[in-house]
């Protein structure tokens, strides 16, 4: 297949900002003494994702406590035993409800009301009711079930077929840029979709424990030096009479160079971190924002994830793959919370849970080792000194085979919710929060002004 410049660019690009290969500064820049963390910005705000790849379990993470047996009954050998949950309140539902057993970090913030619960979300193209979908009366998502679509979904805000960019990368796009050059918008977790934007690009940072002043390291220190090889690129992308594609390859280098120079101090949190790989990568995003102040930002977003949740078999109800899952999540945003009251931006960041779609709550089996099947709308966390916690947004669903919300119908029904809240609706709460204007919502959120509810209410001001 051809490639187009675009294509090719794009790929220079996602190569050079790989862990082990993003350009970096002179070595002699990099070894001054160490930088105290700088201070925040005062109108400082950061988001924070946290994908959670291959599909969580939504049905075992949030759980009716009101509603136990009617959940219990469907559930089978999946259901985790009701004196084991950990119970919250949710006065919007004027119920009590309970989160996983492993969630003991997360129960405690939605006790202190820096955690929200936005109930039955996922990608739609309009809003949707069961007969409408059962009588395809009205648009569907693109590929529904599917793992690499509905996680493209969720990562573009764009339910009706593949764009090129995430939200995440177009609210960069609009977003205040910084003084320094430094990218607004960083992964810990590799190049996605979340990331990249039209007019902006991100960087890939290593996460913990890589020193910050070696996270954009070059792999061969002697590139930065004059007459390398690396260096005549730049030259000779620096010459008007050079193509156009060695001019932009060129401009791209320059700029990740100087992303590096920019990172001279690796500060140190007291916080303590679990050495896992989303506790790793939220470490590094601390560290980041321990020197928004010196790079100039105003506005960052994050990208980290764990994989590892696509549970058909062995799914575990309160030891196994997805409860020892959960322990991570939760453990890691329990650190990641006490990181940003140690920075003092506890109140200007906000974190958040995505994932390809939760599961279906019938199981797909009856053994020991059983699962769950690929099913739609999902329970989300969203955590910060800002949220209006200690509630649930949205309608949970009812847990019902062939009930109201079911997307399955008939004798073969497993529960797969059709979602009340839009992906579009759960990304423009927060994206108002950032401080994107209401004429910048449309270019972030295109599909948004199909509901009429742009706003979900779980950010305060």
């Amino acid at each position: 297949m051809t490639k187009t410049r675009r294509d090719f660019l794009r790929e220079i690009g996602c190569g050079a900002l790989t862990a082990t290969a993003i350009l970096t500064g002179a070595r002699d820049l990099m070894v001054m003494n160490a930088l105290a963390a700088a201070a925040a910005p005062a109108d400082y705000k950061a988001l924070v994702c946290i994908f959670l790849f291959g599909g969580n379990d939504a049905n075992n993470t949030v759980i009716p406590l009101d509603g136990y047996a009617d959940y219990a009954a469907t559930r089978g050998a999946l259901a985790v035993p009701q004196a084991q949950i950990l119970p919250i309140s949710v006065p919007s539902a004027r119920a009590t409800f309970g989160l996983h057993p492993s969630l003991t970090r997360l129960q405690s913030l939605w006790q202190q009301h820096h955690l929200a619960v936005v109930t039955n979300v996922g990608p739609l193209v309009v809003p949707l009711t069961r007969q409408q979908y059962l009588g395809n009366a009205a648009p569907k998502p693109y590929q529904l079930f599917s793992h690499s679509d509905q996680q493209t979904e969720w990562q573009s805000g764009y339910a009706t077929g593949p764009i090129p960019t995430g939200w995440g990368g177009r609210l960069a796009d609009v977003a205040q840029a910084s003084s320094s050059g430094f990218p607004v918008i960083a992964s810990l977790a590799g190049l996605t979709l979340f990331s990249l934007g039209a007019r902006t690009s991100p960087v890939s940072v290593a996460p913990a424990p890589t020193p910050l002043t070696q996270a954009l390291a070059l792999q061969r220190a002697g590139d930065a030096t004059a007459g390398s090889t690396f260096r005549q690129l730049l030259d000779l992308g620096a010459t008007p009479s050079s193509p156009l594609l060695v001019q932009e390859a060129a401009d791209l280098g320059t700029r990740l160079l100087a992303d590096g120079q920019a990172l001279t101090a690796d500060p140190t949190l007291a916080t303590s971190f679990p050495n896992t790989s989303l506790g790793n990568q939220l470490k590094q995003a601390a560290k980041l924002m321990a020197q928004s102040g010196s790079l100039g930002l105003k506005r960052q977003i994050f990208f980290c994830s764990l994989g590892g949740f696509d549970t058909h078999t062995g799914q575990g109800v309160t030891g196994g793959t997805q409860p020892d899952l959960l322990a991570m999540v939760s453990d890691a945003m329990g650190a990641f919370y006490d990181a940003t009251v140690e920075l003092g931006v506890a109140s200007q960041v906000t974190t958040f849970t995505l994932s390809d779609f939760s599961r279906t709550l019938k199981p797909a089996g009856s053994s020991a080792a059983v699962g769950s099947d690929h099913a739609w709308g999902s329970h989300h966390f969203v955590m910060g000194g800002a949220v209006a916690g200690g509630d649930f947004y949205g309608t949970f669903p009812t847990l019902a085979l062939n009930g109201p919300d079911d997307a399955d119908s008939g004798t073969g029904a497993r529960g797969r919710w059709i979602p009340t809240i839009a992906v579009d609706q759960y990304a423009a709460t927060l994206a108002q929060w950032f401080g994107v204007s209401a004429g910048d919502l449309l270019t972030a959120l295109p599909n948004i002004g199909h509901f009429s509810t742009p706003n979900l209410g779980f950010m305060n001001a």
